[in-house]
Formats: C-alpha cells, structure tokens, sequence
C-alpha cells in the first residue's frame, strides 16, 4: 500500500479535519471548503493522517516541506557514523620502505576512526616460521599505539595471520574533527586574496589528485598475484 500522502484534488472524501498552516486546529470542514481555503492561501491541501476518520489534512507549502525534509534527512545521514573495517597486507619478510608505506596507510585508517584488519600472508616455507608474523604485528600495534590498539589478538588462520587494530578515537569524532579542520581550512582562504586562494585551491586539487593515485597504487599492489609483489631479497633470505 502507498504511503505517498494525497494533495489538493487527489483527495476523495466528503469532508476533512483541517490544521492551518501554522498548525492552529480549524475544524472539520467540508472538502470543498479546505480546497478553497488552500486556494486563498495559496497553499496545497495535504492529507496527514489518512487513518483517522474524518482525515486529517493540513494546509502547507508541500514543495518547501518537501525540500526541508530531504535537507533534514540528508544532515541525519552526514552525521551518521559507520564503522568500517580496512584491511592492510603485509609479507613476513616485508623490505623496511614497504613496512613505512603500510604503517602509514594503517595511521590514517585509524586517524579516519575505522578498524583495521591486518593480514599476515605466508608462502611456502614461511608457514613454518609463524613468528615471524607474530613479531611483526607486535611492531605494527607498538608502532601505532598512540592512535589505536589491539581489538583482536593475533592468530593463525590457515595460511594467514590476522590481527585487529581498534582505533582510541570514535568515528563521530574522526568526522567531527576533519569538518572543523575543513571548515578552517575554508575559512582562511577566503581571508586571503583572489590569487592567492586561486593558489591555495590548486594546490589542494594537487593533493587530492596524489592521494587518490597513491591508494589506487596500494589497492593494485594488495591485489596482484603473490609473485607480483615478492621482493627478490625475500626470495634470496628464504633460499
């Protein structure tokens, strides 16, 4: 059944119970009158309550309410918090830069206010040697300790090792604190002179630009084949 409220002519009942349209209780009132008075007003008549008998109906700008509503809902939707869970890969033997670039992806995540799921993939004659892994995420969750912690111990799983890093900061607070960096930013441009805010844009399209290349870079490095991202030296150590 439609919950689509009816207007002016779609409503078809013989009479109404009328609300103004600042919300003053008029009365029940045939329905040519509330027609008529949503006339003089220049207002449309829409049906609220369709259950109550008579209807009720009101007198209001439906396009505005409309608009108001989308505004409302859109707002109730930007303040929402959604928990998300990353998920970062290393190698046992993973070369010192490689372990800088995860490490800084995994800050981020958690400076963002999501979970991060850290995957430890062994190959070969690695899965002999778990600890490897384990010592590896023990520097991973020391290295990080200032913004998350450890929400799920380390453990084996098949040939995987999986850890969860939870971060210190809620996800509210994460969105809170970027707007307000977002809308300071804002407002120091427009403190600035044309050219000068002109520079202040590029250079934050610059950014923007290099770090949605930087992730796409990581996301295909995470999902090419093992022997893609194998260092040599790992393959020389394991020889």
């Amino acid at each position: 059944m439609s919950t689509e409220p009816r207007i002016n002519d779609r409503i078809r009942v013989p009479e109404v119970r009328l609300v103004g349209p600042s919300g003053e209780q008029v009365g029940i009132v045939p329905l040519a009158k509330a027609l008529e008075l949503a006339q003089e007003y220049d207002l449309d008549l829409v049906e609220v309550a369709a259950t109550a008998r008579p209807p009720v109906c009101k007198l209001m700008d439906y396009g505005k309410f409309k608009y108001e509503s989308a505004m409302k809902a859109r707002e109730a939707r930007k303040n929402q918090a959604h928990t998300v869970i990353k998920e970062m890969k290393l190698r046992p033997k993973i070369d010192p830069h490689d372990y800088d670039t995860k490490k800084g992806h995994v800050v981020r995540f958690l400076k963002q206010g999501d979970k991060v799921k850290i995957t430890i993939m062994f190959r070969g004659r690695e899965q002999s040697r778990p600890e490897l892994g384990f010592r590896l995420l023990q520097r991973l969750a020391e290295d990080v300790q200032d913004l998350g912690f450890v929400e799920s111990s380390a453990k084996q799983d098949g040939r995987n090792m999986i850890m969860v890093l939870g971060p210190h900061k809620k996800k509210t607070e994460a969105m809170a604190e970027a707007r307000a960096l977002a809308d300071a930013r804002k407002a120091e441009r427009q403190g600035r002179t044309p050219g000068a805010a002109a520079d202040a844009e590029a250079e934050d399209a610059v950014e923007a630009v290099d770090a949605v290349e930087a992730e796409d870079a990581v996301e295909d490095v995470e999902d090419a084949p093992a022997a893609e991202v194998e260092q040599p030296a790992d393959t020389a150590q394991e020889s």
